[in-house]
């Protein structure tokens, strides 16, 4: 890669990690200590992990428990040992690395965040397809496609605070650099497929530049700015456990965490976790849209929860299908109903259609009635927001997804004033455990 070239990517990629802002301190340095294998789990690396996880509040807690994120016990049996063997099997040109930072994590994946972890094992069967057609379409090594745990917790409409969205957590910029449409209606940075090979070919970029691949996954969490900057201060070193505390302070967990979630999820059925329920269905077919659709047009004539059609399709902020004659967009769908969909193609784009698309055109945003994300057999409640809430604590509290209350409630961004009240769908069975915290809604 030429110089021009170099620079260029340099500045692209600075951008595009959700926290590659200039957070380095002075007093932060201080000479790593050894990363040997009988490390103790120190004090330093606990508050590490407090420190990595607290910037993922929007996307690593939307799935935790109350007693899950309050369980601190470590299951024993686990030795050092049987550790460092599972990781060296793993099959990667990426290094394994096994010390104090990396074992801390592994135990937040299979003790602490368990749940979370099958939750996304059975997630992970619709979306680890997905990311390794694009990962060997771009000759990556397969193993890239957990970096999404970490990112998002596979959520593809997780939004970072300082606006990384979708899977692999693209920043605007960068997304479109990388050849993602971002407009009003339409947010490819969603979008599994198109995300996917953008991460896939920003991903070689990244190995390009450093050829090692830790600091590449460095890089893509902090931008190649403070891994350079990191390297210069370190005299040279090309090393991520050598520049390790050159780094931010997020960038130092993302590696150990990246490790971590490698183990948790080759070797989950070790530690008893297995794939939880999930509807997402194990094979999709593609439909080109070819004018504006709306997707409770497709839910009610072909009968599909609009939730599953949501979920398959989160690239379309305002459940409608933006196409044109000129511009075609994809539907996905489950493959045995899109037999249904091109016998029924003339009646579903019918449908409604004045309700839906006055004049044939689509509704402006301002006029856009923002839809209900309404899960199954759910019952809704009625909260009301008190001093000290925020949409984060909010959705810890009746363990729902931030980016659902935020899609329930029509709510751009994280303000919420007090005395409001946010519509909150939990399953009819645990309706008796939050009806304190909240109303029964008639």
């Amino acid at each position: 890669m030429n110089k021009t070239a170099l620079a260029f990517l340099s500045a692209i990629c600075f951008a595009t990690a959700s926290y590659a802002q200039d957070d380095f301190n002075e007093e932060e340095l201080i000479e790593p200590d050894s990363l040997e294998i009988s490390d103790v789990l120190t004090p330093q690396v606990d508050s590490l992990i407090a420190a990595w996880y607290s910037t993922r509040t929007e996307q690593v807690n939307e799935f935790v428990p109350d007693s899950l994120a309050a369980a601190d016990s470590i299951i024993g049996g686990v030795s050092d040992e049987v550790y460092i063997e599972r990781l060296s099997s793993i099959m990667s040109p990426i290094p394994m690395t096994y010390n104090s930072q990396v074992k801390q994590f592994i135990e937040l994946y299979v003790v602490k965040r368990r749940e979370q972890v099958q939750k996304m094992l059975g997630t992970a069967k619709y979306y680890f397809p997905i990311f390794e057609e694009a990962l060997d379409a771009n000759s990556m090594p397969l193993e890239l496609k957990y970096l999404p745990i970490i990112e998002s917790a596979l959520n593809p409409r997780a939004l970072s605070r300082v606006g990384a969205s979708g899977l692999w957590q693209f920043m605007l910029y960068t997304g479109k650099r990388y050849g993602l449409d971002v407009n009003s209606y339409v947010d490819e940075r969603r979008d599994p497929y198109k995300a996917s090979f953008a991460a896939a070919h920003f991903l070689h970029d990244l190995y390009t530049m450093y050829n090692d691949w830790h600091l590449a996954i460095a890089a893509y969490n902090c931008g190649p700015g403070n891994v350079n900057r990191a390297i210069a201060r370190s005299g040279g070193e090309h090393n991520f456990w050598k520049i390790y505390y050159h780094l931010p302070r997020e960038t130092r967990g993302y590696v150990p965490a990246f490790i971590a979630a490698c183990y948790a999820m080759t070797y989950a059925s070790e530690h008893n976790m297995y794939p939880a329920y999930t509807n997402l269905p194990q094979a999709v077919d593609t439909i080109m849209v070819v004018q504006p659709l709306h997707l409770e047009q497709v839910s009610t004539k072909l009968g599909l929860p609009l939730d599953l059609v949501r979920e398959l399709n989160p690239q379309y902020r305002y459940d409608v299908v933006p196409a044109q004659a000129n511009q075609n967009l994809p539907l996905r769908l489950p493959v045995e109903v899109t037999f249904s969909f091109a016998a029924q193609e003339d009646s579903i784009y019918a449908y409604n259609r004045t309700k839906y698309f006055p004049d044939n055109k689509v509704v402006p945003i301002a006029e856009a009635k923002y839809g209900a994300y309404t899960p199954a057999n759910s019952a809704k409640l009625i909260y009301t927001v008190k001093a000290g809430d925020v949409p984060g604590t909010i959705a810890h509290k009746f363990n729902v997804r931030v980016s659902d209350l935020k899609y329930w409630n029509g709510l751009r961004r994280n303000i919420i004033r007090i005395g409001q009240k946010l519509v909150i769908y939990v399953p009819k069975g645990k309706v008796s455990k939050y009806s304190g915290m909240a109303k029964i809604a008639k």
